[in-house]
């Protein structure tokens, strides 16, 4: 391509952006985590059933809440929910607000996972406030809330 685009400056240009590293701090915090999730006994869970978990409110939720809140499809939802299910994480009940549907609920050891992994972000936590100090780590939840804090458009 005489005339065409650099590929290796365009690489390091889809590489060298803060959504990528966004990206990549999540997931090796979520890879950490599941990592001593396993070490707890969760050997059954996956990321995608860690990714899910978190939308799974301690009252219940709907499958098409749950796979809104994850941006989802409900068919992805309800597979996940399934393989949650045969571990034994979670239950399908009747929801009491409308009897034809049901709603996803933590069963004991759902709950005992919910423990687990309370203690597993606190772990990390420390183990990030230590490694990048108080003022820097206190400025990272700072910019982190600030950025979540704006709408789509960049607004407040």
């Amino acid at each position: 391509m005489e005339n065409g685009p650099d590929p290796a400056a365009l690489e390091q240009a889809r590489q060298a952006h803060v959504g990528r590293r966004l990206h990549r701090a999540a997931r090796a915090y979520n890879v950490l985590a599941l990592e001593q999730l396993h070490a707890r006994g969760h050997t059954a869970l996956s990321l995608a059933h860690t990714n899910l978990l978190p939308h799974l409110g301690t009252e219940g939720t709907r499958i098409v809440t749950l796979a809104e809140r994850a941006g989802m499809t409900k068919q992805a939802a309800s597979q996940l929910v399934g393989e949650l299910e045969t571990c034994g994480y979670v239950e399908r009940r009747p929801d009491p607000a409308d009897g034809r549907a049901t709603r996803i609920q933590f069963t004991a050891s759902g709950w005992q996972y919910l423990l687990d992994a309370q203690e597993v972000k606190r772990a990390i936590e420390a183990e990030y406030r230590a490694r990048l100090g108080e003022d820097l780590w206190n400025n990272l939840n700072e910019a982190l809330e600030q950025l979540n804090a704006m709408d789509g458009d960049g607004n407040r």
